[in-house]
Protein backbone atom coordinates (compact mmCIF):
# COMPACT_ATOMS: atom_id res chain seq x y z
CA UNK A 1 0.00 0.00 0.00
CA UNK A 2 2.96 2.45 0.98
CA UNK A 3 4.52 1.55 -2.38
CA UNK A 4 1.60 2.15 -4.16
CA UNK A 5 0.71 5.49 -2.64
CA UNK A 6 4.23 6.71 -3.45
CA UNK A 7 3.95 5.82 -7.20
CA UNK A 8 1.07 8.40 -7.12
CA UNK A 9 2.43 11.00 -5.19
CA UNK A 10 5.65 10.52 -7.84
CA UNK A 11 2.91 10.66 -10.70
CA UNK A 12 1.03 14.03 -8.84
CA UNK A 13 4.00 15.55 -8.62
CA UNK A 14 5.02 15.32 -12.10
CA UNK A 15 1.58 16.38 -13.09
CA UNK A 16 1.93 19.39 -10.73
CA UNK A 17 5.09 20.12 -12.52
CA UNK A 18 3.50 20.29 -15.88
CA UNK A 19 0.52 22.32 -14.55
CA UNK A 20 3.18 24.80 -13.91
CA UNK A 21 4.93 24.75 -17.45
CA UNK A 22 1.95 25.03 -19.32
CA UNK A 23 0.72 27.49 -16.77
CA UNK A 24 3.90 29.66 -17.65
CA UNK A 25 3.68 28.94 -21.26
CA UNK A 26 -0.09 29.93 -21.92
CA UNK A 27 -0.44 32.69 -19.05
CA UNK A 28 0.06 35.05 -21.69
CA UNK A 29 -3.38 34.38 -23.24
CA UNK A 30 -5.41 35.75 -20.68
CA UNK A 31 -3.16 38.35 -20.04
CA UNK A 32 -2.43 39.58 -23.79
CA UNK A 33 -4.27 43.09 -23.83
CA UNK A 34 -2.69 44.41 -20.41
CA UNK A 35 0.74 43.22 -21.29
CA UNK A 36 0.61 44.73 -25.10
CA UNK A 37 -0.45 48.18 -23.05
CA UNK A 38 1.80 47.66 -20.33
CA UNK A 39 5.01 47.53 -22.24
CA UNK A 40 4.11 49.41 -25.36
CA UNK A 41 3.36 46.59 -28.19
CA UNK A 42 0.16 45.88 -30.05
CA UNK A 43 -1.85 42.61 -29.67
CA UNK A 44 -0.01 40.80 -32.93
CA UNK A 45 3.34 41.38 -31.34
CA UNK A 46 2.37 40.45 -27.86
CA UNK A 47 1.33 37.28 -29.26
CA UNK A 48 5.15 36.80 -29.77
CA UNK A 49 5.23 35.70 -26.16
CA UNK A 50 3.73 32.44 -27.17
CA UNK A 51 5.65 32.12 -30.53
CA UNK A 52 9.15 32.23 -28.70
CA UNK A 53 9.22 30.09 -26.18
CA UNK A 54 7.00 27.44 -28.96
CA UNK A 55 9.91 27.57 -30.89
CA UNK A 56 12.74 27.31 -28.35
CA UNK A 57 10.52 24.30 -26.91
CA UNK A 58 10.44 22.35 -30.39
CA UNK A 59 14.70 22.68 -30.46
CA UNK A 60 14.87 21.77 -27.12
CA UNK A 61 12.65 18.65 -27.27
CA UNK A 62 15.19 16.52 -29.18
CA UNK A 63 18.45 18.27 -27.80
CA UNK A 64 18.05 17.72 -24.26
CA UNK A 65 16.88 13.99 -25.06
CA UNK A 66 19.87 13.13 -26.89
CA UNK A 67 22.35 15.25 -24.97
CA UNK A 68 20.86 15.00 -21.42
CA UNK A 69 20.26 10.96 -22.33
CA UNK A 70 22.23 10.03 -19.46
CA UNK A 71 21.01 11.83 -16.62
CA UNK A 72 18.58 10.26 -14.25
CA UNK A 73 15.65 11.88 -15.34
CA UNK A 74 14.66 13.17 -11.81
CA UNK A 75 17.33 15.76 -11.46
CA UNK A 76 17.04 17.04 -14.79
CA UNK A 77 12.84 17.89 -14.36
CA UNK A 78 14.15 19.13 -10.93
CA UNK A 79 16.64 21.54 -12.94
CA UNK A 80 14.02 22.27 -15.57
CA UNK A 81 11.39 23.70 -12.96
CA UNK A 82 14.24 25.40 -10.61
CA UNK A 83 14.76 27.04 -14.36
CA UNK A 84 11.40 27.63 -14.86
CA UNK A 85 10.59 29.57 -11.40
CA UNK A 86 13.46 32.09 -12.24
CA UNK A 87 12.69 32.49 -15.95
CA UNK A 88 9.23 33.71 -14.67
CA UNK A 89 10.52 35.76 -11.72
CA UNK A 90 12.22 37.51 -14.39
CA UNK A 91 9.11 37.97 -16.66
CA UNK A 92 8.10 39.39 -13.64
CA UNK A 93 10.49 42.19 -12.98
CA UNK A 94 11.08 42.68 -16.86
CA UNK A 95 11.92 46.79 -17.59
CA UNK A 96 11.08 46.10 -21.43
CA UNK A 97 9.47 43.85 -23.88
CA UNK A 98 12.37 42.55 -25.06
CA UNK A 99 13.64 41.28 -21.48
CA UNK A 100 10.36 39.38 -20.88
CA UNK A 101 10.99 37.69 -24.44
CA UNK A 102 14.27 36.95 -23.36
CA UNK A 103 13.10 35.31 -20.20
CA UNK A 104 9.87 33.28 -22.25
CA UNK A 105 13.14 31.87 -24.25
CA UNK A 106 14.31 30.22 -21.01
CA UNK A 107 10.85 29.04 -20.42
CA UNK A 108 10.53 27.75 -23.77
CA UNK A 109 13.53 25.14 -22.85
CA UNK A 110 12.11 23.99 -19.66
CA UNK A 111 8.71 23.16 -21.47
CA UNK A 112 10.14 21.26 -24.66
CA UNK A 113 12.98 19.54 -22.61
CA UNK A 114 10.34 18.87 -19.77
CA UNK A 115 7.72 17.41 -22.00
CA UNK A 116 10.25 15.37 -24.10
CA UNK A 117 11.03 12.87 -20.93
CA UNK A 118 7.56 13.42 -18.62
CA UNK A 119 5.25 12.58 -21.65
CA UNK A 120 6.27 8.81 -21.55
CA UNK A 121 7.27 8.70 -17.45
CA UNK A 122 4.09 6.91 -16.61
CA UNK A 123 5.48 3.56 -17.64
CA UNK A 124 8.03 3.79 -15.35
CA UNK A 125 5.97 4.89 -12.36
CA UNK A 126 3.51 2.92 -12.04
CA UNK A 127 2.59 -0.67 -13.14
CA UNK A 128 1.60 -1.52 -16.83
CA UNK A 129 -1.73 -2.18 -16.04
CA UNK A 130 -2.74 1.53 -15.04
CA UNK A 131 -0.47 3.46 -17.13
CA UNK A 132 -3.51 4.99 -19.05
CA UNK A 133 -5.03 6.71 -15.67
CA UNK A 134 -1.59 7.94 -14.68
CA UNK A 135 -0.70 9.11 -18.78
CA UNK A 136 -4.36 10.74 -18.33
CA UNK A 137 -3.42 12.60 -14.75
CA UNK A 138 -0.22 13.63 -16.22
CA UNK A 139 -1.62 15.52 -19.37
CA UNK A 140 -4.33 16.42 -16.56
CA UNK A 141 -1.82 19.27 -15.61
CA UNK A 142 -2.14 20.45 -19.32
CA UNK A 143 -5.80 21.31 -18.79
CA UNK A 144 -5.71 21.91 -15.37
CA UNK A 145 -3.59 25.34 -16.36
CA UNK A 146 -6.41 26.35 -19.08
CA UNK A 147 -9.18 25.61 -15.57
CA UNK A 148 -6.96 26.52 -12.75
CA UNK A 149 -3.69 28.56 -13.84
CA UNK A 150 -4.55 31.00 -16.68
CA UNK A 151 -8.04 32.26 -14.86
CA UNK A 152 -6.17 32.61 -11.94
CA UNK A 153 -3.61 34.28 -13.66
CA UNK A 154 -5.92 36.74 -15.29
CA UNK A 155 -7.71 37.18 -12.38
CA UNK A 156 -4.24 38.05 -10.58
CA UNK A 157 -3.17 40.15 -13.26
CA UNK A 158 -6.93 41.76 -12.95
CA UNK A 159 -6.49 42.68 -9.36
CA UNK A 160 -2.80 43.09 -9.28
CA UNK A 161 -1.34 43.76 -12.66
CA UNK A 162 0.20 41.00 -15.17
CA UNK A 163 3.54 41.54 -13.23
CA UNK A 164 2.17 39.56 -10.42
CA UNK A 165 0.96 37.32 -12.04
CA UNK A 166 4.52 36.02 -13.19
CA UNK A 167 5.66 36.56 -10.04
CA UNK A 168 2.53 33.93 -8.44
CA UNK A 169 3.75 31.62 -11.63
CA UNK A 170 7.38 31.42 -10.28
CA UNK A 171 6.30 30.56 -6.97
CA UNK A 172 4.18 28.12 -8.29
CA UNK A 173 7.46 26.16 -10.02
CA UNK A 174 9.47 26.76 -6.71
CA UNK A 175 6.49 24.12 -5.58
CA UNK A 176 7.00 22.08 -8.27
CA UNK A 177 11.02 21.98 -8.26
CA UNK A 178 10.48 20.61 -4.38
CA UNK A 179 7.61 18.21 -5.26
CA UNK A 180 9.86 16.34 -7.73
CA UNK A 181 12.85 16.50 -5.86
CA UNK A 182 10.73 15.21 -2.73
CA UNK A 183 8.36 13.06 -4.61
CA UNK A 184 9.50 11.24 -7.75
CA UNK A 185 12.19 8.28 -7.03
CA UNK A 186 15.60 8.22 -8.56
CA UNK A 187 15.20 7.21 -12.51
CA UNK A 188 18.13 6.70 -14.08
CA UNK A 189 18.75 6.79 -17.36
CA UNK A 190 17.82 3.37 -20.00
CA UNK A 191 20.40 4.69 -22.34
CA UNK A 192 22.19 7.13 -25.10
CA UNK A 193 20.02 8.17 -27.70
CA UNK A 194 21.79 9.56 -30.83
CA UNK A 195 20.44 12.56 -33.26
CA UNK A 196 20.13 10.09 -35.95
CA UNK A 197 17.58 8.24 -33.84
CA UNK A 198 14.97 10.80 -34.58
CA UNK A 199 14.44 11.01 -38.39
CA UNK A 200 15.33 7.40 -38.42
CA UNK A 201 12.18 6.94 -36.39
CA UNK A 202 10.22 9.55 -38.67
CA UNK A 203 10.92 7.73 -42.09
CA UNK A 204 10.50 4.27 -40.74
CA UNK A 205 7.45 4.38 -38.68
CA UNK A 206 3.96 5.51 -40.62
CA UNK A 207 2.50 5.94 -37.25
CA UNK A 208 4.97 8.78 -35.66
CA UNK A 209 4.81 10.23 -39.17
CA UNK A 210 1.21 10.71 -39.43
CA UNK A 211 1.04 11.31 -35.34
CA UNK A 212 3.82 14.63 -36.29
CA UNK A 213 1.73 15.72 -38.91
CA UNK A 214 -1.69 15.45 -37.46
CA UNK A 215 0.04 17.26 -34.03
CA UNK A 216 1.67 20.12 -36.63
CA UNK A 217 -2.02 21.26 -38.12
CA UNK A 218 -4.11 20.74 -35.27
CA UNK A 219 -1.96 22.71 -32.47
CA UNK A 220 -1.46 25.31 -35.77
CA UNK A 221 -5.08 25.90 -35.88
CA UNK A 222 -5.72 25.32 -31.93
CA UNK A 223 -3.49 28.33 -31.24
CA UNK A 224 -3.62 30.26 -33.93
CA UNK A 225 -7.09 30.78 -32.45
CA UNK A 226 -6.90 30.79 -28.85
CA UNK A 227 -4.14 32.83 -28.24
CA UNK A 228 -6.00 35.55 -29.69
CA UNK A 229 -9.35 34.09 -27.31
CA UNK A 230 -9.64 37.35 -25.37
CA UNK A 231 -9.62 39.86 -27.80
CA UNK A 232 -11.94 37.60 -29.98
CA UNK A 233 -14.45 37.48 -26.68
CA UNK A 234 -14.67 41.48 -26.22
CA UNK A 235 -14.28 42.92 -29.52
CA UNK A 236 -16.21 40.10 -31.19
CA UNK A 237 -18.88 39.14 -28.44
CA UNK A 238 -18.94 41.71 -26.82
CA UNK A 239 -17.99 39.97 -23.45
CA UNK A 240 -16.87 42.12 -20.55
CA UNK A 241 -13.26 41.70 -19.89
CA UNK A 242 -14.22 41.20 -15.94
CA UNK A 243 -15.93 38.18 -17.39
CA UNK A 244 -13.13 36.38 -19.53
CA UNK A 245 -11.20 34.95 -16.36
CA UNK A 246 -14.17 33.00 -15.61
CA UNK A 247 -15.32 31.98 -19.14
CA UNK A 248 -11.42 30.47 -19.74
CA UNK A 249 -11.93 29.36 -16.19
CA UNK A 250 -15.22 27.07 -17.58
CA UNK A 251 -13.09 26.43 -20.81
CA UNK A 252 -10.62 24.83 -18.62
CA UNK A 253 -13.23 22.83 -16.45
CA UNK A 254 -14.32 21.20 -19.63
CA UNK A 255 -10.82 20.53 -20.65
CA UNK A 256 -10.20 18.56 -17.85
CA UNK A 257 -13.79 16.75 -18.33
CA UNK A 258 -12.17 16.29 -21.97
CA UNK A 259 -9.04 15.13 -20.77
CA UNK A 260 -10.33 12.11 -18.52
CA UNK A 261 -12.97 11.07 -21.11
CA UNK A 262 -10.59 11.00 -24.14
CA UNK A 263 -7.38 9.21 -22.30
CA UNK A 264 -9.99 6.51 -21.39
CA UNK A 265 -11.06 6.13 -25.02
CA UNK A 266 -7.80 6.71 -26.13
CA UNK A 267 -6.01 3.57 -24.66
CA UNK A 268 -7.99 1.59 -27.06
CA UNK A 269 -9.28 3.60 -29.76
CA UNK A 270 -6.66 6.40 -30.55
CA UNK A 271 -8.00 6.88 -34.24
CA UNK A 272 -10.98 7.77 -33.74
CA UNK A 273 -10.75 10.18 -30.64
CA UNK A 274 -8.56 12.03 -32.51
CA UNK A 275 -10.63 12.49 -35.74
CA UNK A 276 -13.99 13.42 -33.20
CA UNK A 277 -11.70 16.04 -31.68
CA UNK A 278 -10.46 17.41 -34.78
CA UNK A 279 -13.51 17.77 -36.36
CA UNK A 280 -14.86 19.37 -33.23
CA UNK A 281 -13.09 21.89 -33.08
CA UNK A 282 -13.23 22.65 -36.68
CA UNK A 283 -17.03 22.66 -35.97
CA UNK A 284 -16.83 24.87 -32.55
CA UNK A 285 -14.52 27.62 -34.02
CA UNK A 286 -16.68 27.38 -37.33
CA UNK A 287 -19.69 28.35 -35.27
CA UNK A 288 -17.96 30.86 -33.08
CA UNK A 289 -17.15 32.50 -36.13
CA UNK A 290 -20.58 32.55 -37.75
CA UNK A 291 -22.82 32.64 -34.57
CA UNK A 292 -20.73 33.90 -32.04
CA UNK A 293 -21.67 37.58 -31.37
CA UNK A 294 -23.21 37.44 -28.38
CA UNK A 295 -21.68 37.01 -24.85
CA UNK A 296 -24.20 33.77 -24.17
CA UNK A 297 -23.84 31.77 -27.45
CA UNK A 298 -20.05 32.67 -27.02
CA UNK A 299 -19.92 31.42 -23.66
CA UNK A 300 -21.41 28.20 -24.89
CA UNK A 301 -18.84 27.56 -27.77
CA UNK A 302 -15.89 28.25 -25.53
CA UNK A 303 -16.95 25.30 -23.27
CA UNK A 304 -17.62 22.97 -25.73
CA UNK A 305 -14.26 24.20 -27.47
CA UNK A 306 -12.19 23.36 -24.26
CA UNK A 307 -14.57 19.91 -23.95
CA UNK A 308 -12.69 19.13 -27.01
CA UNK A 309 -9.38 20.41 -27.00
CA UNK A 310 -9.30 19.22 -22.94
CA UNK A 311 -8.31 15.45 -24.55
CA UNK A 312 -6.14 16.68 -27.37
CA UNK A 313 -2.42 16.11 -25.85
CA UNK A 314 -3.55 12.91 -24.07
CA UNK A 315 -4.90 11.41 -27.52
CA UNK A 316 -1.94 12.72 -29.29
CA UNK A 317 0.76 11.04 -26.43
CA UNK A 318 -1.05 7.80 -26.80
CA UNK A 319 -0.87 7.25 -30.21
CA UNK A 320 2.87 8.46 -30.35
CA UNK A 321 3.15 5.91 -27.33
CA UNK A 322 1.29 3.19 -29.08
CA UNK A 323 3.02 3.92 -32.90
CA UNK A 324 6.74 3.58 -30.80
CA UNK A 325 6.41 1.48 -27.95
CA UNK A 326 9.94 0.24 -28.05
CA UNK A 327 11.25 3.95 -28.54
CA UNK A 328 8.91 6.13 -26.47
CA UNK A 329 11.22 9.45 -25.50
CA UNK A 330 12.65 9.22 -29.24
CA UNK A 331 8.53 9.44 -30.39
CA UNK A 332 8.14 11.91 -27.51
CA UNK A 333 10.54 14.38 -28.20
CA UNK A 334 9.22 14.33 -31.67
CA UNK A 335 5.55 15.11 -30.73
CA UNK A 336 6.89 17.98 -27.93
CA UNK A 337 8.42 19.62 -31.06
CA UNK A 338 5.97 19.58 -33.54
CA UNK A 339 3.20 20.15 -30.50
CA UNK A 340 5.64 23.24 -29.41
CA UNK A 341 6.64 24.76 -33.05
CA UNK A 342 3.07 24.66 -33.70
CA UNK A 343 1.87 26.70 -30.90
CA UNK A 344 5.09 28.85 -31.93
CA UNK A 345 3.24 29.15 -35.36
CA UNK A 346 -0.28 29.10 -34.50
CA UNK A 347 0.97 31.86 -32.48
CA UNK A 348 2.39 34.43 -35.24
CA UNK A 349 -0.15 33.01 -38.02
CA UNK A 350 -2.64 34.53 -36.02
CA UNK A 351 -0.82 37.60 -34.65
CA UNK A 352 -0.76 38.26 -38.42
CA UNK A 353 -3.72 37.38 -39.58
CA UNK A 354 -5.70 39.62 -36.30
CA UNK A 355 -3.55 42.31 -37.47
CA UNK A 356 -3.45 42.25 -40.91
CA UNK A 357 -7.03 41.41 -41.62
CA UNK A 358 -9.61 40.55 -38.98
CA UNK A 359 -10.06 39.16 -35.52
CA UNK A 360 -12.95 37.12 -36.74
CA UNK A 361 -9.93 35.39 -39.66
CA UNK A 362 -7.84 33.40 -36.45
CA UNK A 363 -10.89 31.46 -36.25
CA UNK A 364 -11.32 30.10 -39.95
CA UNK A 365 -7.84 29.35 -39.85
CA UNK A 366 -8.68 27.18 -37.42
CA UNK A 367 -11.26 25.77 -39.11
CA UNK A 368 -9.25 25.14 -41.95
CA UNK A 369 -6.02 23.72 -39.93
CA UNK A 370 -8.38 21.33 -37.73
CA UNK A 371 -9.99 20.12 -40.97
CA UNK A 372 -7.10 19.40 -42.57
CA UNK A 373 -5.65 17.53 -39.33
CA UNK A 374 -9.19 15.17 -39.47
CA UNK A 375 -8.50 14.06 -43.34
CA UNK A 376 -4.92 13.39 -42.13
CA UNK A 377 -6.08 10.99 -39.30
CA UNK A 378 -8.68 9.92 -41.58
CA UNK A 379 -6.10 8.51 -43.77
CA UNK A 380 -4.40 6.82 -41.28
CA UNK A 381 -5.68 3.19 -42.23
CA UNK A 382 -2.61 1.37 -40.20
CA UNK A 383 -3.95 0.14 -36.54
CA UNK A 384 -1.78 1.04 -33.78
Amino acid sequence: MARSRARWSAVMAVALSVFALMTSELLPVGLLTPIGAGLGVSNGAAGQMLTVPGLVAAVAAPVLTVTAARVDRRVLLAALAALLAVANLVCAAAPHFAVLLAARLAIGVCVGGFWAVAGGLAVRLVPAEHVPRATAIVFGGVSAASVAGVPAGTLIGDLGGWRAAFAAVGLLGLAAFAGLLLLVPPLPSQGGLSFRELPLLLRRNPGVRTGVLVTFLLINGQFAAYTFVRPVLSERAGVDDALIGALLMAYGVAGIVGNFVAGSRAASHPRGTLLSLSTGIAAVTALLALHGTGPVTASVLLVVWGLAYGGVSVTLQTWMLKSAPDASEAATSLFVAAFNVSIALGALIGGVTADGIAITGVLWVAVALTLLAAATVGGHRRPL
